[in-house]
């Protein structure tokens, strides 16, 4: 398809869950708006529409990103990675799986955004990124290897995520469960020094992820 453009809509490809998609959007129109009403994917929510809840949350080039506050018309070419990209009915992703055995959900409006955020978030802290929460002895030696996650790490990384039915302490343990695993597979697994923590802490965050995990299938 040839590209066009006029005073109120382009042509544009969007490559989301490894499939390219050639669509003609509206200049208003968000990126959230064309993967819901267009690619009809319609696991990212849109709960806030200002990019305060997290709700619509995906991985744009592997990065974290709220699709509510991204012109659709910016992105042509771009590489995007949804819910719906993370796994399917016969291998759930690992997050996904942890979710589900961990009850890390209530309404569920929240999930899918709280997931993709989750495993945005632990491929930033396997990347070594530090958070607010990273203590500045942690700082000052930082080499670039992956950043230890404890629950106050999860939680401040997860800030960004609102879950109003108040799911924080199960999502930090679905989070908990997918690290460790990532950690024992590598065999460095730390010993958890906040286990007896308690799980009931109001957190101000909360999802999903692990720290070897792939964006995309």
């Amino acid at each position: 398809m040839i590209p066009q453009r006029t005073a109120t809509s382009s042509t544009l490809t969007l490559h989301v869950n490894d499939t390219a998609h050639t669509v003609t959007v509206d200049h208003r129109a968000t990126v959230l708006d064309v993967l819901r009403e267009q690619l009809h994917l319609t696991g990212s929510k849109k709960g806030c529409d200002h990019g305060q809840c997290g709700a619509c949350t995906v991985l744009l080039e592997g990065r974290r990103a709220n699709s509510c506050l991204l012109l659709a018309v910016a992105y042509d070419g771009a590489h995007l990675t949804t819910v719906e990209g993370l796994g399917d009915e016969e291998r759930l992703h690992p997050l996904q799986e942890a979710f589900h055995e961990r009850d890390a959900f209530q309404c569920g409006y929240c999930t899918p955004g709280q997931i993709v955020s989750g495993v945005g978030m632990l491929c930033e802290a396997a990347e070594g990124h530090p958070s607010h929460a990273t203590s500045p002895e942690a700082l000052q030696w930082a080499t670039g290897a992956p950043a230890e996650l404890n629950r106050d790490e999860i939680r401040e990384r997860m800030s960004g995520n609102i879950c109003r039915c108040g799911a924080y302490p199960h999502i930090v343990e679905a989070i908990e469960d997918v690290t460790d695993h990532a950690l024992r597979h590598r065999g460095t697994a730390p010993h958890r020094t906040d286990a007896g923590a308690d799980a009931g802490t109001d957190a101000d965050s909360g999802t999903d992820a692990r720290t070897d995990a792939v964006p995309a299938r």
